[in-house]
């Protein structure tokens, strides 16, 4: 389903973009030894960055977790992947038996690595048993992009991500905290499972994306906008919003918090968590002979602030 006009209108209010990256490097060291009067090199202990290496699996190129299987020369492989080569070593091609290769797992429980995302500014440091854990939820992970109605497996952070939606999906960028968009489409009897995101919103330093879809709930048509925080969690729930959407001295309200862009869209939608408006109501705010849809959804985002005095939290409307 195609859009057959959107305008959209942003009242908007100045906001300052902040953005820095930290970069952290964690050395690695690597002594020697040696005694008295006798030329007696010891062979130097590998760095952890070598023993990773010895900790990847030949096939699927991951790290490899217990149990780590080898063959009757020593060559190891994951669990995962002994599966998916018919039993044979892909090294040398060797019948692979249930052998363990429990020296290495003993030498994996003893390293301690950094996160893999310690380039875009995580500075932990891990047991290898605990890092890939930590990984999977780590604040410092690049971020899907957010743009609904195709499969974008572009990933990176927030400053990225904004520039691809604009250059890329020429989606609308506006600053301000107040939105006043318009929906049109001409047969609103045509109503399939499709995602727009209008707008990004670039306001109190961070930027939201406003969606809008239709889509079946049931048997029944319906249209739903909802917001999305280009943040983690955490920061997500330090604003509030609010849609409104009426005529004919009726009008429907909703007020939320944003979610984190961390969940996808569909997620979002699944939950029912935005305005939703039944199809037969929407037509109703459309007025006339009920032949075309026209929605003007309006918003508002602010940021709760804590009063410091008696703990309660009050909205702050400007930056």
């Amino acid at each position: 389903m195609e859009l057959d006009n959107i305008e959209c209108i942003s009242l908007s209010d100045g906001m300052e973009e902040e953005e820095a990256t930290t970069h952290h490097h964690h050395p690695f060291s690597k002594p020697h030894g040696g005694n008295g009067n006798h030329t007696n090199i010891l062979s130097p202990i590998p760095p952890a960055t070598s023993v990773h290496e010895l900790l990847e699996c030949p096939v699927c190129t991951n790290s490899m977790y217990p149990p780590i299987h080898q063959c009757h020369n020593g060559h190891t492989l994951c669990s995962t992947c002994k599966s998916r080569v018919q039993n044979r070593c892909p090294t040398c091609r060797q019948e692979l038996g249930d052998i363990r290769c429990l020296a290495l797992e003993k030498v994996a429980e003893s390293l301690e690595l950094p996160c893999k995302y310690c380039s875009l500014g995580c500075p932990e440091i891990f047991p290898y048993y605990s890092k890939l854990k930590h990984e999977a939820l780590c604040n410092f992970r690049p971020y899907n992009c957010p743009y609904a109605g195709s499969e974008c497996s572009v990933v990176g952070d927030i400053p990225f991500l904004v520039s691809h939606l604009r250059d890329d999906h020429k989606v609308d960028m506006h600053t301000g905290s107040t939105f006043n968009h318009r929906y049109v489409k001409s047969n609103p009897k045509e109503v399939e499972n499709a995602t727009w995101m209008l707008t990004v919103f670039h306001c109190f330093g961070h930027y939201f994306c406003l969606h809008f879809e239709a889509f079946q709930l049931g048997m029944a048509p319906v249209y739903m906008a909802f917001l999305r925080f280009m943040g983690d969690d955490r920061e997500a729930r330090s604003f509030s919003y609010s849609l409104e959407v009426g005529a004919n001295g009726r009008k429907l309200i909703w007020e939320g918090t944003p979610r984190s862009i961390r969940d996808s869209h569909r997620k979002v939608r699944d939950s029912h968590d935005g305005l939703i408006i039944q199809r037969n109501m929407a037509l109703f705010f459309s007025g006339g002979d009920r032949k075309e849809l026209k929605l003007r959804v309006t918003g508002r985002i602010w940021k709760d602030q804590q009063n410091p005095e008696n703990g309660v939290c009050i909205p702050n409307l400007c930056s």
